[in-house]
């Protein structure tokens, strides 16, 4: 059921044990908001504990915090009063849905996310999970420290593509800039963030020359296979580069992780892409969204690029002319 920014306080205020997680996959709102509110809960002397089922991408290693993030293991059971899920709905937590056996909470700024099982509180206007946590803050009244300002300030500038997405708002900006007055230095924030090693920038290069242009070049595809995942696996920011094609309204970084596991980032100037991942499994926003696909890479590579130009058909962006060549063009290029 939908819950109010005060229920969903009054809960966190009433719980002793308290479980923190979110998304497997964790980007930078995913971790500085479940950091965050760690910190928040614990200067309110709760016993909380953060469990994240999935490696920290190298970049958010850093982030202070980082440090007291757990990773459950299988057949483990956790004790608690709340389980708060944070960043996405509770499909996508991995192990820890099956450890934590306890109500939830779940904290989110995603317009997809319809969990009506447990409590949930959407705020879809907020630019990142991170804001929310931000609002919290002030809702608990704690005090924020440097610290969870540093955690809050990457969530958010990492979701809104350091202020460039369309899913920057004033508030966004009024918030950034309180959490700088508390100490956060962007520039540092930046310059931890985009620091990558030579051998990352020759992963890069290669990266960037799987590019190909699909449906009349309105879709921008990348594609990171296991041999250049298992040289480098820090592909955060891969996506920019390829959505500022001109022309391109979709641009997608399809990503191998694991056996029969793909995942996928989709960027967008003009289409929901929330509704492609729907249709995949995942979620997210308006103009930036993802999925896992449970296939072979190749195999995955056509299940998405079929996805993608369906949707563009139905929203009236290419021709059912202009999908049917490409999709043959598709086969043959995984095929070959």
């Amino acid at each position: 059921m939908k819950i109010t920014l005060q229920d969903a306080a009054d809960k966190l205020k009433a719980a002793n044990k308290i479980v923190v997680t979110a998304h497997v996959n964790p980007d930078g709102d995913a971790i500085g908001s479940t950091i965050a509110l760690y910190q928040i809960l614990k200067a309110l002397g709760k016993d909380v504990t953060i469990y994240i089922d999935d490696k920290l991408p190298k970049n958010f290693v850093t982030m202070p915090g980082a440090e007291d993030i757990k990773r459950p293991v299988e057949g483990e059971k956790i004790s608690a009063d709340l389980l708060v899920i944070l960043d996405t709905a509770p499909d996508r937590v991995g192990k820890v849905i099956e450890v934590c056996d306890a109500p939830i909470l779940n904290i989110d700024h995603h317009v997809t996310n319809n969990n009506a099982e447990n409590f949930l509180y959407v705020d879809a206007t907020a630019s990142a999970t991170c804001e929310i946590i931000f609002y919290f803050s002030k809702i608990l009244g704690v005090e924020l420290t440097l610290n969870m300002a540093v955690c809050l300030y990457i969530g958010m500038a990492t979701d809104t593509g350091f202020f460039n997405y369309s899913n920057t708002k004033p508030a966004t900006f009024k918030a950034a800039a309180e959490l700088v007055e508390l100490g956060v230095m962007p520039n540092l924030v930046s310059e931890n963030l985009e620091r990558r090693t030579a051998h990352e920038i020759k992963i890069l290069s290669l990266a960037l020359q799987t590019t190909k242009l699909y449906f009349g070049g309105k879709v921008a595809g990348m594609f990171v296979d296991e041999k250049l995942s298992a040289q480098s696996d820090n592909t955060e920011g891969l996506i920019d580069l390829i959505r500022v094609i001109e022309g391109v309204e979709v641009a997608f970084l399809l990503k191998f992780k694991a056996k029969k596991i793909c995942r996928v980032s989709m960027r967008s100037k003009t289409v929901d892409v929330s509704k492609i991942a729907q249709r995949l499994g995942g979620g997210g926003h308006v103009r930036a969204a993802g999925c896992t696909i449970e296939e072979n890479f190749d195999d995955a590579k056509k299940i998405l690029i079929d996805a993608i130009g369906n949707y563009m058909v139905e929203v009236n962006k290419i021709s059912q002319a202009d999908f049917n060549s490409d999709i043959e063009l598709a086969l043959e290029d995984v095929e070959n």
